[in-house]
């Protein structure tokens, strides 16, 4: 992870103390699996040379956002062919990447130094620009990440951006590693009523031929929970935290446990919206948020700042953490989520990236 930018900051934590937060993790996590493309009749993302300081155009651009979320990323797009170690989800670092830092505005944080990291791949017969991001709206802020955006549009003219990543759960049902697509961001504005939130949103629409394909389940990985393993985290995380929660009291519904076989949902075209908050927001069984599809951190920015141009955009979440139980405290509603996330954050971005990957093969066939 970044200096400056930490998930866990969705949980309520500041910068200081996700550092110094517990890394939750499972023991012998499997490794995430090679991606059989052929099975729905399509062929890996092909490797293209990456220009070093300069971004190059490309028909899409994809960011990311978290180290987990990368990882996933670089193995469905750039390694496919082997299989990834769970330690891998990390990485702070992958090879083929570059680095950009060019155009950063006057004025900015001394110890923000980079937009974030670019690598240029070939879906079907167009190029598609993977970017994992160092900008957000919580580090640097808003204008960063409005800037990000523009000049991704000026310099790459991409067709549509998509951003791909983790998120909470906002729906009560919703299990852990529940994908939703949308193309429609709303701002979380606090102290403001909810009828007032600025809303973004456009028409792009995602495909769902590769997703509805009778073979599509076989690229995606069910998150490997099981419930000795939810008992083992919920042991650690009373350990770390000196409290004596069970972990029917930490996850009431079951909502840790992943479903059989991932639920992917397209919603895009406009109708449904994400909630994108900079603040302590996390949805709870009491679904005091479950009119949007899930709560992260970047997107509705993302899509103020597509706006101007009249860019194509849509977001592709993975749900890392599902909703809270609404009986627990705030800061053991977040807690918990964060250590859901840290163990099983790599799993639900790899059917995310699947994901997402399915709707741009389609776009570039």
């Amino acid at each position: 992870m970044t200096s400056g930018h930490n998930p866990k900051a969705r949980f309520g934590m500041s910068l200081q103390a996700a550092s110094e937060s517990a890394n939750f993790s499972i023991t012998n996590g499997p490794a995430l699996p090679v991606v059989n493309f052929a099975a729905v009749g399509k062929t890996a993302p092909t490797l293209l040379a990456t220009p070093s300081g300069k971004l190059p155009k490309a028909s899409a651009v994809v960011i990311t956002w978290a180290s987990a979320e990368w990882a996933a990323l670089q193995h469905v797009f750039c390694a496919s062919s082997a299989t990834m170690p769970y330690s891998d989800r990390a990485q702070g670092s992958w090879p083929g990447w570059e680095k950009y830092s060019s155009n950063l505005p006057s004025g900015a944080p001394s110890s923000w130094s980079y937009w974030g990291y670019y690598r240029l791949v070939q879906i079907g017969g167009n190029p598609v620009l993977l970017f994992k991001s160092n900008t957000h709206l919580d580090w640097p802020g808003a204008t960063y990440l409005k800037a990000l955006i523009d000049l991704l549009i000026k310099e790459v003219g991409p067709k549509l951006i998509l951003s791909v990543g983790t998120a909470g759960g906002a729906k009560p049902q919703d299990h852990v590693g529940t994908v939703r697509a949308v193309s429609a961001g709303t701002l979380y504005e606090s102290g403001e009523a909810q009828s007032s939130w600025p809303e973004y949103k456009n028409a792009w629409k995602g495909s769902n031929t590769l997703l509805t394909n009778a073979n599509f389940n076989k690229l995606l990985f069910p998150v490997p929970t099981k419930t000795a393993d939810l008992q083992k985290l919920c042991s650690q995380f009373n350990a770390q935290y000196h409290t004596t929660y069970t972990l029917a009291e930490l996850d009431p519904g079951g909502l840790a446990l992943g479903s059989p076989s991932p639920q992917i949902d397209n919603q895009t075209g406009g109708g449904t919206s994400l909630l994108t908050a900079s603040t302590f927001v996390v949805g709870s069984t009491s679904g005091t948020y479950q009119t949007y599809a899930c709560i992260e951190m970047d997107d509705a920015v993302i899509g103020e700042a597509c706006a101007a141009s009249q860019t194509p955009y849509g977001f592709v979440r993975n749900l890392s953490d599902p909703a809270q139980s609404a009986a627990l405290p705030p800061k053991v509603q977040g807690n918990w989520g964060s250590a859901v996330y840290d163990a099983y954050g790599l799993y639900t971005s790899y059917n995310g990236a699947v994901a997402a990957w399915a709707m741009l093969a389609w776009e570039s066939a």
